[in-house]
């Protein structure tokens, strides 16, 4: 926002009004994140970063929000149906990051 002095006042504070909105949508959304990031860790024996990748290739995969997946996830541990596209991406992902057990990673 270095730029933004040069903005008129009405503009500058606009700006800011989205930012601080962006802002509080991401920390309410964050705990869901994370959530689904420990429900992965505990399905899969992953890291918490392998966890954060394994979402974040769904979501680029399916062109599906980070946060809708980790709702998906979550609903999972209530006995809800993950949708296909998405249960066949995370599969994926999740093979993607594991070891092929031949010797290479």
């Amino acid at each position: 926002m270095s730029d933004d002095i040069e903005l008129p006042l009405a503009e500058r504070a606009e700006l800011l009004r989205v930012e601080t909105e962006q802002l509080k949508e991401a920390l309410e959304r964050r705990p869901v994140i994370d959530i689904a990031r420990g429900v992965l860790m505990a399905a899969w024996s992953c890291t918490l970063e392998e966890a954060w990748e394994i979402l974040v290739t769904v979501s680029q995969n399916t062109n599906t929000k980070v946060h809708a997946i980790a709702e998906a996830v979550i609903a999972t541990t209530q006995q809800q149906p993950m949708p296909e596209h998405l249960q066949t991406q995370l599969t994926a992902a999740v093979a993607a990051r594991r070891p092929r057990g031949d010797g290479r990673e």
